[in-house]
């Protein structure tokens, strides 16, 4: 992946020359007359903007969809920096009414505002990313879409367990490395305690002990998707608790950057060593960053923007993991175990093929034993009354599309 600043001054250099700001939002010119064009647009709601690590990933999936399908940038409506309350339906009303005839967003708590409108404008497609309620809306017009991420964390893990292996066998790891019972300390910095971020982490261990199995995880949470002091703090209280690796499904640079920092200052007297998410964090953190889990996004948006020019409906769950590409680690990192790459390669393999289930339950235990049923709120009430464990896995992101696998499993202990 080319290095994230680089990229970034690249796409802001494009938004100068179409006209583009990071502003609230930003809508089509009236057309000559004063009207405005009748020709059908794409309208796009973002959470952030091009600055923040997993809306830069959509911005970057839309383009480059765009550009594959020879789709021209002014068909595309972008709304930045849209919180997640009243002020998203409103922005999905202006664009219709500026000629969208299928309006995306891309964070979860966009998604009841997004069903609003849908519900109001029939003749045009709502896409709620993240979401989870598309199949059980009754609209024929409201669609969910989410990766299978899982599965990058899950490699994501094997990274993190390579370099621990190397570093107990080398006998780099201290004292406050360990638990009381032997066990090395890995932390997480979550952004909330929501089935996605838990079944991403739970993912992350589970790949981590793939190769390394006598370690032991903790998780905080920052209770915000993207707060770069609040996930600078929280990193760096886990790795004053002695983690060695700290992981996250948070949106910015900000443990990474810390770990980072502490490394450079000798704070703790041991290195800990980063995983991030979205975006390659070797920018901020070139000693310590090993990879982090990724999502191309650009899968997704040409599957749905080919749709889109071809009149063809949408899928109501779109999903989709290695198989296509649609997911992926970023490169890998200097600090990163020698043989990383090959054991890489292995597990992606595995997964491709379906030698390897990232949630096996022979892998884990609930409680001190082993399960035997798993349930996920998958039903059109939203409880967990859908058994998920079949054939000895959980059957993530098969029911629907958002994960819902929210066991809390042995080993994962969650701080807040």
């Amino acid at each position: 992946m080319k290095k994230l600043f680089a990229v970034l001054l690249a796409l802001l250099m494009v938004f100068t020359l179409v006209g583009c700001s990071s502003s609230k939002e930003e809508t089509p010119a009236p057309a000559e007359g004063g009207e405005e064009t009748a020709e059908p647009k794409v309208g796009v709601i973002l959470v952030g903007d091009e600055n923040e690590g997993y809306t830069y990933a959509h911005i970057f999936g839309i383009r480059e969809a765009c550009k594959a399908l020879g789709i021209a940038d002014d068909k595309i409506i972008w709304k930045y920096n849209i919180p997640e309350d009243q002020t998203c339906y409103d922005m999905a009303v202006d664009l219709v009414e500026n000629g969208a005839t299928l309006v995306i967003s891309n964070s979860y708590g966009h998604q009841s505002f997004m069903q609003q409108a849908a519900a109001e404008y029939p003749e045009v497609t709502f896409l709620a990313c993240t979401g989870d309620s598309a199949a059980v809306s009754g609209l024929a017009n409201f669609k969910n879409a989410f990766p299978q991420t899982y599965q990058s964390r899950y490699v994501s893990g094997v990274v993190a367990g390579m370099k621990i292996k190397e570093l107990a066998d080398a006998g780099a790891l201290v004292d406050q490395n360990f638990d009381e019972n032997g066990k090395v300390k890995v932390g997480y910095v979550g952004a909330f305690p929501y089935a996605e971020v838990v079944s991403g982490y739970t993912g992350f261990f589970l790949g981590l002990r793939s190769v390394y199995p006598d370690a032991v995880m903790y998780v905080k949470y920052t209770n915000s998707w993207f707060d770069v002091t609040a996930e600078a703090t929280v990193g760096d209280e886990l790795m004053s608790q002695g983690c060695v690796i700290v992981g996250q499904h948070a949106d910015s640079t900000g443990a990474p950057s810390q770990l980072q920092k502490n490394m450079e200052d000798n704070k703790y007297g041991f290195t800990a060593y980063s995983v991030g998410y979205n975006v390659s964090m070797l920018d901020v953190a070139p000693d310590v960053a090993l990879t982090s889990a990724s999502n191309g996004w650009e899968r997704l948006y040409e599957y749905v923007l080919k749709n889109w020019l071809d009149g063809s409906d949408i899928v109501t769950d779109w999903t989709a993991g290695y198989e296509d590409k649609a997911v992926m680690i970023t490169e890998l990192g200097k600090a990163c175990a020698p043989g990383t790459a090959e054991a890489v390669a292995e597990a992606e393999g595995k997964i491709v093929s379906g030698e390897l289930h990232v949630f096996d339950a022979s892998t884990f235990t609930i409680g001190g034993k082993t399960p035997t049923s798993i349930l996920g709120d998958v039903d059109a009430d939203f409880t967990p009354e859908t058994e998920c464990l079949i054939d000895g896995y959980f059957h993530e992101s098969e029911f629907r599309s958002a994960p819902y696998f929210a066991a809390r499993i042995d080993g994962i202990t969650e701080l807040n």
